[in-house]
């Protein structure tokens, strides 16, 4: 990492990691905790909320439960589906309280913290150097989006919504009754992330003090989660397992009636490979070729 780079990671404050997360409701049956979860979300610093199908609309019962956050629900984003929500992320959470047939790997909101924040400061440390070196409009300018997923007041997310994240975040709970109110899932979820951005831009700063004195120490070593190219976003995974799907078909390799689980397991692939766009388009290349060959 150049020292622009290590600049750019150690300048950034709590309120710079916050704005790259966006809170997803889907299919919110009671306007009111919408209300409530934007009053969570505006206590502990976030400010980006998208409500996907909603049952019913915002209403007053929401601005009435938000309180101080009622400025977050005028500028939520409705989506009509949950593709479209998060389509630019390049990094989703889905908050479950209960393992599934294809289970993600699941983490405690402080993981979830952890990996978040290490996401955003690979990928400042790849914008702080890609200009340094590309002052064209292919150097990386926006700011990571990472979504977190917060499912129905009955009965969550479904398997196949669950398959859309990267990661499962799951809260200790007592084990008899693990489940919250979606609200309370949000207030103690941001409640974690809040913390751990607090300390972490601390200890940034801290580092960042330390340079001068133990820069000929440090030994550069690339973890895979460093990327040398941009991440790649959740349309474009959905796209490359689509594509995948229908090559196999073609090919004999899968039927196209009977497919089950391949398309998640491909989609669970996708994220364990961390994809950057350098590889999404050699394999989208590769498949392409393959289809009409």
């Amino acid at each position: 990492m150049s020292n622009d780079a290590s600049l750019a990671v150690s300048s950034r404050t709590v309120n710079d990691y916050l704005d790259c997360l966006q809170v997803v409701m889907v299919n919110t049956t009671l306007p009111a905790n919408i209300g409530s979860a934007a009053r969570a979300m505006h206590t502990m610093g976030l400010s980006r909320l998208t409500v996907v199908d909603p049952k019913l609309p915002i209403d007053e019962t929401s601005v009435s439960h938000a309180a101080g956050g009622s400025e977050l629900l005028s500028s939520a984003l409705i989506a009509p589906t949950l593709e479209s929500a998060i389509s630019g992320c390049q990094l989703v959470f889905a908050a479950s309280s209960r393992s599934r047939h294809l289970p993600r790997p699941v983490v405690t909101p402080t993981q979830a913290a952890k990996i978040m924040f290490d996401f955003i400061d690979a990928q400042a440390a790849l914008s702080a150097d890609d200009s340094n070196v590309d002052n064209s409009s292919t150097a990386t300018s926006s700011k990571p989006n990472i979504a977190i997923l917060f499912g129905r007041e009955d009965r969550g997310l479904t398997n196949e919504e669950l398959a859309y994240a990267d990661y499962h975040i799951q809260i200790d709970a007592n084990p008899a009754y693990p489940v919250l109110n979606v609200a309370s899932a949000v207030q103690v979820i941001a409640s974690f992330i809040f913390a751990y951005a607090q300390t972490h831009t601390q200890t940034a700063d801290s580092l960042d003090s330390d340079t001068s004195t133990d820069a000929q120490s440090t030994i550069n070593v690339n973890l895979r989660q460093q990327w040398d190219e941009p991440a790649i976003n959740q349309q474009q995974l959905q796209q490359l397992t689509q594509r995948t799907t229908d090559l196999m078909v073609q090919r004999g390799l899968a039927n196209n009636e009977h497919l089950k689980l391949l398309p998640s397991r491909l989609s669970r692939l996708g994220s364990r490979l961390q994809l950057d766009q350098k590889e999404y388009q050699l394999l989208s290349a590769l498949i392409a070729k393959l289809s009409k060959d």
